[in-house]
């Protein structure tokens, strides 16, 4: 049992932390058993998305993720799941800017506000052996 304040405070974080963890994990396994279950494209997504999910968070390491993920995907393949292209739009060329649009009137700077440093004294070292002499 923690004596120390923060030991206490450390303890109960990680008890918070092992029930998301472990809340995280059931969803994973569900995810793939669904899949495995019933092999299509929305079940493979929801699978692979709990495991972007978990390596998001550190519960597991990216590249695990991206293998477990590549199992999945060969187990789709050799099930003959079809699956969906992704809906990224292609790449649009950039519309010239169209000239009616007003320009924004140029702002003037402000001046930067200057410093007030104060000048060391000058040496009267030469001065005062001039008139020694």
């Amino acid at each position: 049992m923690p004596i120390i304040k923060s030991a206490k405070k450390a303890a109960r974080q990680a008890e918070k932390r092992t029930e998301l963890n472990k809340g995280i994990k059931k969803d994973i396994k569900a995810a793939v058993k669904a899949f495995k279950a019933k092999p299509n494209a929305k079940t493979l997504a929801k699978a692979q998305s709990e495991y972007d999910k978990a390596a998001k968070k550190d519960l597991l390491k990216k590249n695990t993720a991206s293998r477990r993920k590549a199992k999945l995907y060969e187990f789709a393949k050799a099930h003959g799941v079809k699956l969906e292209k992704s809906a990224k739009p292609a790449a649009k060329k950039p519309a010239a800017k169209p000239a009616a649009k007003a320009a924004k009137p140029a702002t003037a700077k402000k001046p930067v506000a200057k410093t007030t440093a104060k000048k060391a004294p000058a040496k009267k070292t030469q001065s005062k052996a001039k008139k020694a002499a």
